[in-house]
């Protein structure tokens, strides 16, 4: 018995520091398992961020100043053309014939169903837009130019171009329309939009009144991309950190000027030269002959088919 007193102790004395040393090992094991899985986690994600290549950096990026954003108008910021949307308010307003609203007509027709800009038309657009303004004074353009984006204008802007405007405003940088449409009329969209100004085509005046002349040419293709060179040289932006959106392979010049290119609403060739240069797309129209071709969606098939019908009729009246 004495032997098995002396025993039992030790082995109760020897189950004490078993309990402890299984207590202790519990508890390294969950430190040691969240350890693990910690390096795991951060394994994993070193490894994602490797394959997803370098983080893009925040754009626009806020409280730069040296940056600046430059917007294409027509079907990029505002569905349709702008000297179409004017062209209308002025024949309401009777400054022309409806053989000339025809003309106008038709140079919508088909850009809505090309969705591109033909130089051809945009010239008899030019022409017909400058006979029309001859002899008037500039003032009173302007002012019948805030009551036309009232009436045709204000509701055919994009609003996913208007969020990406707002985007550089909210960084704290300048946003300016560039547009072959006259400054004027440009100049009056920029405001409502709260943009910074516009780059628009200038038609000369004297002593404030028209003289259905240009002074150089039209704000088109290459000579967009001077009037960005221009402004920003005289704005001392970095073109490097400033943005350019378009709808129109015509812009690819302005488009290639800067460091954050954007297709908006592509036309077929954009698309494929943003494509081959990995420049960001943005599409906001709906419906996929929309996607393909470049047919505003705001148009759509009815609206499409009135203005076809609208320009055929006025052909049949004048014949």
């Amino acid at each position: 018995m004495a032997a098995l007193g002396w025993l039992t102790p030790r082995r109760r004395s020897a189950t004490a520091r078993s309990v402890l040393a299984g207590e202790a090992a519990a508890e390294a094991a969950r430190k040691t398992s969240a350890q693990l899985e910690q390096e795991r986690e951060e394994a994993a994600a070193v490894e994602a961020a490797a394959q997803a290549g370098p983080a893009e950096p925040e754009f626009p990026v806020v409280g730069d100043t040296r940056a600046a954003a430059f917007f294409d108008l027509d079907n990029t910021v505002m569905q349709g053309a702008a000297i179409f949307h004017f062209g209308r308010g002025l024949y309401k307003r009777k400054f022309f014939q409806r053989r000339e609203l025809a003309r106008f007509a038709w140079a919508q027709v088909w850009f809505r169903l090309a969705g591109v800009e033909d130089p051809e038309h945009m010239q008899e657009a030019r022409d017909s837009a400058l006979s029309i303004v001859k002899g008037h004074r500039v003032s009173e353009l302007m002012s019948i130019g805030e009551e036309i984006y009232d009436e045709y204008m204000a509701d055919r802007i994009w609003p996913g171009t208007r969020a990406l405007a707002q985007a550089h405003l909210d960084a704290g940088q300048k946003v300016w329309l560039v547009t072959a449409a006259p400054v004027e009329t440009a100049t009056i969209i920029a405001r409502r939009l709260g943009l910074t100004g516009a780059l628009g085509t200038v038609a000369e005046s004297v002593d404030g009144v028209y003289t259905g002349k240009l002074v150089g040419e039209l704000l088109h293709g290459p000579a967009k991309a001077e009037a960005v060179r221009a402004l920003a040289g005289a704005e001392g932006l970095d073109l490097a950190r400033c943005a350019a959106y378009s709808d129109s392979h015509n812009d690819i010049p302005m488009l290639s000027l800067v460091g954050h290119p954007y297709a908006v609403n592509p036309d077929t060739k954009l698309r494929r030269h943003a494509k081959e240069r990995e420049w960001r797309l943005r599409d906001y129209r709906t419906g996929r002959k929309a996607a393909k071709v470049g047919i505003p969606a705001a148009a759509g098939v009815g609206a499409l088919a009135g203005g076809t019908a609208a320009a055929l009729a006025l052909h049949r009246r004048r014949r």
